[in-house]
C-alpha cells in the first residue's frame, strides 16, 4: 500500500434504487403479511450496506440480524427459529437481516430456508438475507425471490468518488479510477485509499498497475480460497483466456489444452467445476468478473506467465494469431519495450481480414502501445486502442487511454484523432459543450493530413452544436471543410458567403430552421408527431408565398425540427465515426489513414447548412445523394447517415428501411457503440410515421443498449422519445418517470434539445389529462420568445399544444405572436401536418361564426396528410365545440372519430376525453364498456369501490396488502379510464353502475 488518503465513510447508498425499491416494497407489506427476499452480488458491490440501510430505514418495529453459529443466535431447526422470531416480534413487525447467509453451514442454511417458507406463523416478519453472487446461490434459496446488485452506472461510481474525495480528484485521474474500479464501490474506494493526496491531484504519477494484487484480494476477502493446485491452475488459465477473450466466457477445450501445455503430466478436466466457476455448454467463465481479476492478479508471477505461454501455443495452432499473440505477450518476463513484437500486435490488430472484436481490437492496441518506446508511435498506438474500445461501447476504456496518449509526444494527425475520440465519447456521455471544442480543435490538427477525418470531425462537432441549442456555432462548423469543387453549380453549397442567412460579416445571421424537413435536424430525426402522409416536395415554391421560406429577422430562435443529439459514424449529422472496419491501412500505430474527402459527409454537410439555410432545393440533391449511396453499401456508417438524410427529407419510409438496415448491420459487426443511435434512428421514425407502440419499444431497447454502452446523452433522448410516446397513452407515471431521467442528463450535460422534447412530452400529458392550465404554463416557457424559449429546432412543434391549451385555460392573447410564426411555417409547406394543425389553431381562437369552417378546413388538411393522432385531436375539439352550440348529432360524429382514432393509435389518455364528451351527450362509448367499470382491471376495481366507501389510499393500501404507491397508480389509471377528476365524481360513478346492474337483474328475473 502506498496511499496516505483518508477516504471519509459516505453517507448514502448511490444507485440501487430499484433493489431499494425490491426492499421497500418487502417492509411495506409488513403492514399486512409477512416476506422475505434474498440479496446477491460478487464482492464488494454492498450487499451489507443495503442490509444496513434497510435496518436503519425500518420504523414500524424491532430489527434483529441473525449470524451463523450458536454464540451469534442461530438456532438449530427451522422450528426454534420461527419461536425465535414470534418472541422478538411481540405484537410489531419485525425486520430479520442475515448477512452473508452463505457462511453458514448446510443444516443452518436449511433451517432458515424452511423458516422463511413459515415466517406466516411467527406473525409479522420480512427477512432479509445477503448471499454471495461470485458463486452460484446454494439450493436452499433457491426458491426465495433474489434481487441482484450490478456495477454502478458511471454516473453513480462518479457521484460516489466525489462524495469521498470532495471533488478534487484530477479529471484523467478520475477517468482511470473509475475505468479501474468497473462499478464496484469497495474497489473504487479501495483505489482511492491506495494513492496519495497528490496522485489523486494528478501531481504525482499513478502506481503501476493501479488496482494491484494486494488491492484486489482485499476487496474480495475470503472468496479468494482455493482448496487445491489443480483447481488453482484452472481457475488461472480460465482468468488468463478471459483477457484475450471477446467476453466474460472462454472455450473449455482450449483451457483444457492449455493445462495439458502448463503440466503435461496432468489429466485436466473441468468436471466437477469449482463453486466460482459455471459451465455453459463447452463455455466457462467465472461467476463474479472481479473475481476473475483477482486470481490472475494473486497468481504467482512465474505460473501466471507459464498459463499465458500455453494459452498461446494452443492459440497459435488453432490458427488464432491476435489473442495468441496478446498472450505471448504476457509472457514476457518484464516491461522493457519489445518493438517487433509490438509491431506484429499493431500490425494484426489493424487487419481487418483478422476476425476479432473491437474490444479485442483494441486491448491489442493498447498491449502494443505500452511494448513500444518511440513516444509518437505510442501516442498513434493509444489512439487506436480508444478508437476500438469507443467503438466496442466502452468510453469507460477509452478515456484512459487517451490520457496515455497524451503523455507522450505526438505530431499533429495523432493529436487530432486523440481529440476526435475524445470528442465523440463527450458527445455521447459528457458535455456537449466541451465535445464541441474537442470535435473543432481535432478538425484543426486533422485538417492538412487526414482531410476526411478532419470533415468528419467538423461534423461532429456540428451535431455537438446542435445539441447544445447553439444555432450560430452549428452554422458555423457546418461552413467548415474543403471548397466545394464544380458540382456545386447543380445545387451544393459551400461555404456561406454574406446573404439572407449571413451578415456582411460572413456570420450567421438570422435563420429558418423550416428547411428541417419534417422536424429533422442534423441527424435527420424526425419530430415526434404524427406522420405525414403522403411526402410533399420539399421546396420554398411550394408555399404561399416564397418569401415566407425564411423568417423574419425579428425572430429570435426560428425552427422546426426535432433532432436527437451525440453521434457516432455519421448519426445525426453524419459526423465523424472511428471506423469499423478495423482500419484500411496499418501505419506505424496500426491506425488507418484516409485520402479525399469521402463524399457522403460533403454531401451530408453541404446539404445541412442548405437545410439550415431554407434552402430545400439546394439540400435535396446532395442528401438524395446520401439516400441512394446505402442502397449498395452495407456498412454501418452509410446506412446510419443514410437514415439521418432520409430523415431530413422527410422520407420516412427509406428512414426505416435504413436504420432497420442499420441496426443489423451494426449487430453483425459488433460495433455496440452504434446499436443505441441506429434505435435512436428507428424511434423517431416510428414516432414520425405514427407507429407509438413500435416507437417505444425500440426506445426502449436503444435505452437499455445506451446506458449499458455508457452513453447517458443517448439514453436521454431514448427517455425522451419514450416520454413523447407515453404522453398520449394512459401512463402519467410513465412520463414523470421518463421525464425526469431525460432532465437529469440534460441539465447536467447541456442537451438542450432533449430538455426540451422532455418537457414538451410533460406538457402534452397535461393536456390529455385536462389540465390546459398546467399545460399552458409550462409550454410558455417553451414557446414564447425570452431567454427560457426551447431548443431552436424544437419549440415550434410544440406551438399547436400551447395554443390549444391557452385556448382552454382562457389566455388566448399569450398566443398571438407565437402563431404568427407557426403560420410562416406552414405556409413553407414542409410539413404536411402543419397546415392542418394551423387550421385548427384558429378554430380554437375564432370567433363562432369562423370556428365551424376552420375545424372543417383542418379536418380536410388532415385527410390529405394522414395520421391518426392528430387528425383525432382536431376531432374532438370541434366534437367538444359542437356539444358546446347545441349540435349533439354532430358532435356525436366527431366525438366517435375521435375516439376510433385516439383506439387505433393507443392513445389512451385522449380516448378518456372523448368517451367522457360521448356520456355527456348520452352516447354509449365504441365498445359498450369505455367509461364504465368495465373498463377497469379486477384491481383497479377493488380499490375503485373502497374508495368509492370513503376509504382513504393507506386505508385501501393496508385492506388490500399492498403499497400505499401502488394504490396511488391504479387510483390514477381509474381516474383516467373512467374519465372522472374526483373522489366525489367516482363515488357517482361506482353507485350509477352498481344502480344500473342491479336494474339489469331484476329485468332478467322479470
Amino acid at each position: 500500500m502506498t496511499g496516505e488518503t483518508t477516504v471519509r465513510t459516505a453517507v448514502r447508498i448511490h444507485g440501487r434504487s430499484a433493489q431499494r425499491e425490491a426492499v421497500r416494497a418487502l417492509l411495506d407489506g409488513l403492514r399486512a403479511r409477512s416476506g422475505h427476499l434474498v440479496v446477491t452480488g460478487e464482492p464488494g458491490l454492498g450487499r451489507t450496506a443495503l442490509l444496513q440501510w434497510a435496518a436503519d430505514s425500518f420504523r414500524a418495529g424491532p430489527v434483529l440480524r441473525l449470524g451463523p453459529g450458536e454464540d451469534r443466535g442461530a438456532p438449530a431447526t427451522a422450528g426454534e427459529l420461527l419461536t425465535t422470531l414470534r418472541k422478538a416480534a411481540g405484537e410489531a413487525p419485525l425486520l430479520v437481516c442475515v448477512d452473508d447467509a452463505h457462511l453458514w453451514d448446510a443444516p443452518a442454511r436449511s433451517a432458515l430456508s424452511h423458516a422463511a417458507e413459515r415466517l406466516h406463523t411467527a406473525g409479522r416478519v420480512a427477512l432479509l438475507l445477503s448471499v454471495a453472487g461470485h458463486r452460484a446461490v446454494d439450493p436452499e434459496f433457491a426458491r426465495l425471490p433474489v434481487v441482484r446488485l450490478d456495477p454502478l452506472a458511471p454516473s453513480h461510481a462518479d457521484a460516489l468518488l466525489d462524495e469521498v474525495t470532495d471533488g478534487s480528484t484530477d479529471p484523467a485521474v478520475r477517468e482511470h479510477l473509475l475505468a479501474e474500479a468497473e462499478g464496484n464501490p469497495a474497489l473504487l474506494l479501495a483505489l482511492v485509499r491506495r494513492l496519495t493526496p497528490a496522485e489523486l491531484r494528478g501531481l504525482r504519477p499513478l502506481p503501476r498497475p493501479t488496482a494491484d494484487a494486494g488491492t484486489l484480494a482485499a476487496v474480495v476477502g475470503s472468496a479468494l480460497t482455493c482448496p487445491s493446485a489443480d483447481a488453482r491452475d484452472l481457475l488461472l488459465t480460465v482468468a488468463a483466456a478471459v483477457r484475450a477473450a471477446d467476453g466474460p466466457d472462454v472455450d473449455t477445450r482450449l483451457v483444457l489444452d492449455a493445462l495439458r501445455h502448463l503440466d503435461p503430466a496432468s489429466a485436466p478436466t473441468a468436471n466437477p467445476l469449482p463453486d466460482v466457476l459455471a459451465g455453459a455448454g463447452d463455455r466457462l467463465r467465472f461467476h463474479s468478473p472481479l473475481l476473475c481479476r483477482a486470481v490472475h492478479a494473486t497468481a504467482a508471477p512465474d505460473r501466471r506467465r507459464a498459463a499465458h505461454r500455453a494459452l498461446a501455443d494452443v492459440l497459435e495452432a488453432d490458427g488464432q494469431p491476435l489473442p495468441a499473440l496478446l498472450h505471448r505477450s504476457w509472457s514476457l518476463s518484464g516491461p522493457a519495450p519489445v518493438a517487433r513484437l509490438a509491431d506484429r500486435l499493431a500490425a494484426v490488430a489493424a487487419d481487418g481480414t483478422t476476425p476479432a472484436s473491437h474490444g479485442l481490437r483494441g486491448t491489442a492496441y493498447a498491449r502494443a502501445a505500452e511494448l513500444t518506446a518511440d513516444a509518437p508511435v505510442r501516442a498513434e498506438r493509444y489512439t487506436a486502442a480508444a478508437e476500438q474500445a469507443l467503438l466496442a461501447g466502452r468510453p469507460d476504456r477509452a478515456r484512459p487511454l487517451l490520457a496515455a496518449a497524451r503523455d507522450c509526444a505526438a505530431p499533429a494527425v495523432v493529436r487530432g484523432r486523440a481529440e476526435r475520440v475524445r470528442g465523440l465519447a463527450e458527445l455521447r456521455d459528457g458535455p456537449v459543450g466541451d465535445a464541441h471544442q474537442s470535435l473543432l480543435l481535432a478538425a484543426s490538427l486533422l485538417a492538412e493530413d487526414a482531410p476526411a477525418e478532419a470533415a468528419s470531425a467538423a461534423l461532429a462537432a456540428a451535431d455537438a452544436a446542435w445539441a447544445a441549442g447553439d444555432l450560430p456555432s452549428c452554422l458555423a462548423t457546418l461552413s467548415l471543410g474543403p471548397a466545394p469543387g464544380p458540382r456545386d453549380a447543380a445545387g451544393m453549397l459551400g461555404p456561406a458567403a454574406p446573404d439572407a442567412a449571413t451578415g456582411a460579416d460572413g456570420l450567421p445571421g438570422t435563420v429558418d430552421l423550416a428547411g428541417a424537413v419534417d422536424g429533422a435536424g442534423p441527424g435527420g430525426v424526425p419530430a415526434p408527431t404524427d406522420p405525414p402522409g403522403p411526402r410533399h416536395a420539399a421546396d420554398p415554391r411550394h408555399a404561399a408565398d416564397p418569401r415566407q421560406a425564411v423568417a423574419p429577422r425579428h425572430a429570435t430562435a426560428p425552427g422546426h425540427a426535432a433532432v436527437p443529439s451525440a453521434v457516432l459514424a455519421g448519426g445525426r449529422t453524419g459526423g465523424a465515426t472511428p471506423r469499423t472496419d478495423a482500419g484500411a491501412r496499418g501505419g506505424p500505430g496500426g491506425t488507418r489513414v484516409c485520402g479525399a474527402v469521402p463524399d457522403p459527409v460533403r454531401d451530408h454537410r453541404v446539404g445541412m447548412r442548405a437545410l439550415l439555410e431554407g434552402r430545400l432545393d439546394r439540400a435535396a440533391p446532395s442528401l438524395g445523394q446520401v439516400v441512394e449511396r446505402a442502397r449498395t453499401d452495407d456498412r454501418p456508417e452509410t446506412l446510419l447517415r443514410a437514415a439521418s438524410a432520409a430523415l431530413l427529407l422527410g422520407n420516412v419510409d427509406a428512414a426505416r428501411r435504413a436504420g432497420a438496415r442499420a441496426l443489423a448491420a451494426t449487430r453483425q459487426s459488433g460495433s455496440e457503440a452504434l446499436v443505441p443511435q441506429a434505435l435512436e434512428y428507428l424511434a423517431y421514425a416510428e414516432l414520425r410515421a405514427g407507429r407509438h407502440p413500435q416507437a417505444r419499444a425500440h426506445a426502449e431497447e436503444g435505452l437499455r443498449t445506451a446506458l449499458r454502452a455508457g452513453q447517458r446523452n443517448t439514453a436521454a433522448h431514448h427517455q425522451a422519445v419514450l416520454a413523447l410516446a407515453a404522453s398520449i397513452e394512459d401512463e402519467p407515471a410513465a412520463v414523470a418517470r421518463h421525464v425526469t431521467a431525460a432532465l437529469a442528463t440534460a441539465r447536467r450535460h447541456g442537451l438542450a434539445q432533449a430538455a426540451t422534447l422532455a418537457e414538451w412530452a410533460a406538457a402534452r400529458a397535461d393536456l390529455g389529462r385536462g389540465r390546459p392550465q398546467d399545460a399552458a404554463d409550462r409550454l410558455g416557457l417553451l414557446v414564447l420568445p425570452g431567454p427560457g424559449r426551447g431548443h431552436f429546432a424544437v419549440w415550434r412543434l410544440a406551438v399547436p399544444c400551447f395554443v390549444e391549451a391557452a385556448a382552454l385555460a382562457g389566455r388566448p392573447e399569450d398566443t398571438h405572436e407565437v402563431l404568427t410564426d407557426f403560420a410562416g411555417w406552414a405556409a413553407f409547406g414542409a410539413d404536411p401536418q402543419a397546415a392542418a394543425q394551423l387550421a385548427r389553431c384558429h378554430a380554437l381562437l375564432a370567433p363562432p361564426d369562423r370556428a365551424d369552417d376552420l375545424y372543417r378546413r383542418a379536418l380536410a388538411r388532415h385527410d390529405e396528410a394522414g395520421g391518426d393522432f392528430e387528425r383525432a385531436r382536431t376531432a374532438l375539439l370541434y366534437g367538444k365545440w359542437l356539444r358546446r352550440r347545441r349540435r349533439p348529432r354532430e358532435a356525436r360524429g366527431r366525438l366517435g372519430t375521435a375516439l376510433a382514432g385516439f383506439d387505433r393509435c393507443g392513445a389512451g389518455v385522449w380516448a378518456a376525453q372523448a368517451r367522457a364528451e360521448l356520456r355527456a351527450l348520452g352516447a354509449a362509448p365504441q365498445g359498450g364498456g369505455a367509461g364504465t367499470l368495465t373498463g377497469l382491471t379486477p384491481q383497479q376495481l377493488r380499490i375503485a369501490r373502497h374508495v368509492a366507501e370513503g376509504a382513504t389510499n393507506r386505508e385501501v393500501a393496508l385492506t388490500l396488502a399492498v403499497s400505499t404507491r401502488t394504490v396511488d397508480y391504479h387510483l390514477r389509471k381509474v381516474f383516467a379510464v373512467l374519465g372522472v377528476r374526483s373522489r366525489l365524481e367516482l363515488a357517482r360513478m361506482v353507485e350509477h353502475a352498481d344502480r344500473t346492474r342491479g336494474d339489469r337483474r331484476a329485468g332478467d328475473r322479470m
